[in-house]
């Protein structure tokens, strides 16, 4: 036999060889990256809902005022006040943005893998 086609036949075999293995061992990996980024978003998401200020005062007060104004007709209700929000300080912005951040690349890493994944 030709050294060359030798050669080539022992690369194709060895290079295969190979490929098969670093496909088995990151495919595996890819599979766990969803999850783990599934239950961070969760997490993150939970933490985001629950800083969130409370509209219920505000919800609160204008059911008020549509059932005294059912309750009236077409008269005007006396006038109700909404609850006024404060302002956010500068570190709530801050933590709101991180989450929101976090929340964003945690949910790219799972499209990446599952893109990955499929290719």
């Amino acid at each position: 036999k030709d050294v060359r086609l030798q050669f080539w036949e022992t690369y194709e075999v060895v290079a295969g060889e190979v490929d098969s293995e670093f496909l088995e061992r990151y495919n595996g990996d890819i599979d766990i990256i969803p999850t783990f980024a599934g239950l961070f978003s969760a997490v993150t998401t939970s933490f985001i809902i629950a800083s969130q200020p409370n509209a219920a005062d505000t919800t609160n007060a204008l059911l008020t005022q549509l059932i005294l104004l059912a309750a009236n007709g077409t008269s005007a209700p006396q006038s109700i006040t909404l609850p006024q929000q404060a302002g956010y300080s500068s570190s709530n912005v801050w933590a709101q943005s991180l989450a929101y951040a976090s929340l964003l690349f945690s949910l790219l890493a799972a499209f990446g893998a599952i893109l990955g994944k499929q290719w």
